[in-house]
């Protein structure tokens, strides 16, 4: 009886072991789901760039053309203090985001729909992608031929019409590459008055074409919230993406141009646009694109692909797919359903519901939400990222740590869903903005609005890393983990 009974003993002892592992096992499954940062390895000294912007590279792969992509700080004029960059950055991309709200509020003033008192005014190509710092904004850049000439442009899905400047220039900030000279080009054709693409800059800038008895071609005047502006001729002439030759482009010949451009010759509309580039090239490249952004401003590459040939993706993980979310209020934009986000694993529960309405861009750097999911962002991450020195707010940001004193730090992770249950991390490069090259001033990477009406922003801060992809034919765009370069 006694051996029986410690046999019994034994079972049951193994057993309530068994379910301890087990338990142990469970929460190891459903915990709390984190990054590694490693703060050393990210060289955060001062700027230091060439005196010249070399052209970006190109190159045609299985029917896809493949544009590289730097960030615009890649052409910076001089070395500047990391910290003075910084600063002015942040407040150029609150004046985007200013100018994206006022015009997403002024297109549903237009078409008569209320907004509350509260709110402010088939083949394919692929271009290397740059970032755009040194040429004073968090754009990026890449390098077209246009009328046989490389320029090099911002890339801009929150813009439709192309442009860039040209001869003779009345009023022209400093380029890099020698002005477009439309008399040098035997393709170039003015557009005239009274046709439908002049009619089409209504959509594609606010602004409908402006004729005169003395002016037969069509005139283009474009402006942006934050003071800049482009005025000019509307015209046709071939581009060449990689190689690919796009004859009868309509582009604006800009002379009379102000403002935030830094050294590029103009910009790429990726909007939606009959005007942008992307619907222009629906013949070449079926509507589709995608871009997978460099991680750092000075030292590293991304790619603009053009064209739906996914073999030549470099996805770590299969690419999930949401709706666009058409809006004939504001044709142009890429909205998205946002339907939740998670911190470290954990479901946020806001007063504000989701399924909502969200623009991804690529010009705004910082992503952009509603106060109220702001908050509760926030209070989350601060509840998985605790124990870390606080450090003063910074400029738009205001949760800030000191982390001067680690070689690395366990980020949780963020997770965006949006309909149709497709589910993106963002990467740990996105999710903390350093405004001291020495970390001790180290910002949660994301900001509030001011007003719970206002519309949501996926920046591009928090889009590094992944391969972005826009489908407008098909009204979808997808995410893939993938490590961005141009190689």
């Amino acid at each position: 009886m006694v051996e029986v009974r410690a046999n019994k003993s034994w079972h049951s002892s193994w057993f309530h072991l068994l379910l301890l592992l087990l338990a142990a096992a469970a929460s190891s499954c459903h915990g709390e789901k984190k990054q590694v940062l490693p703060l050393r390895e990210l060289q955060l000294g001062d700027i230091k760039t060439s005196e010249k912007c070399l052209p970006q590279r190109s190159r045609r792969v299985n029917g896809a053309t493949i544009l590289e992509m730097k960030h615009q700080s890649y052409c910076s004029w001089s070395t500047k203090s990391r910290e003075d960059r910084a600063w002015k950055l942040l407040a150029l991309d609150n004046a985007r985001v200013s100018s994206l709200q006022f015009q997403i509020n002024d297109a549903a003033m237009s078409y008569g729909t209320e907004k509350p008192s509260s709110s402010p005014p088939a083949a394919g190509a692929q271009i290397p992608l740059n970032s755009g710092a040194k040429l004073q904004t968090m754009n990026y850049i890449v390098t077209i031929e246009l009328g046989g000439k490389q320029m090099t442009v911002m890339v801009d899905t929150g813009s439709d019409l192309t442009w860039v400047q040209c001869k003779p220039c009345r009023s022209c900030y400093t380029q890099e590459d020698p002005l477009f000279d439309p008399a040098a080009s035997p393709s170039y054709q003015p557009i005239p008055c009274n046709s439908s693409m002049c009619d089409s800059l209504q959509m594609a800038t606010g602004v409908s074409g402006a004729c005169g008895a003395d002016q037969p071609s069509c005139n283009y005047a474009l402006s942006y919230r934050d003071g800049s502006y482009t005025n000019g001729v509307l015209a046709r002439d071939r581009i060449d993406l990689a190689a690919v030759p796009v004859r009868g482009f309509v582009f604006g010949c800009g002379e009379s141009n102000q403002g935030m451009f830094g050294g590029t010759s103009g910009l790429m509309g990726l909007g939606r646009s009959p005007l942008s580039l992307v619907s222009q090239t629906i013949p070449q490249f079926g509507g589709v694109f995608s871009y997978c952004l460099p991680t750092r401003e000075f030292d590293s590459s991304g790619s603009l692909i053009l064209g739906n040939d996914y073999s030549v993706y470099k996805n770590s993980t299969p690419v999930v797919y949401t709706r666009m979310i058409t809006d004939p209020q504001q044709a142009s934009f890429y909205f998205l359903n946002l339907t939740g986000i998670s911190i470290g694993g954990t479901a946020l529960r806001s007063s504000t519901q989701f399924n909502t309405k969200v623009l991804i861009d690529s010009g705004t750097v910082i992503t952009r939400l509603v106060p109220s999911v702001y908050k509760t962002l926030r209070d989350e991450f601060l509840r998985h990222f605790s124990g870390y020195p606080p450090a003063p707010g910074y400029s738009i940001l205001d949760t800030c740590f000191d982390l001067a004193g680690y070689k690395e730090v366990d980020i949780p992770t963020i997770r965006f869903t949006f309909d149709g249950d497709a589910e993106v991390d963002v990467d740990v490069n996105g999710v903390l903005y350093f405004a001291k090259p020495d970390a001790s001033q180290v910002c949660l990477a994301f900001a509030s609005l001011s007003y719970e009406e206002e519309i949501g922003i996926i920046g591009n801060y928090q889009q590094k890393n992944l391969r972005v992809v826009y489908d407008t034919v098909g009204s979808k765009l997808g995410f893939a983990e993938e490590t961005c370069g141009y190689s």
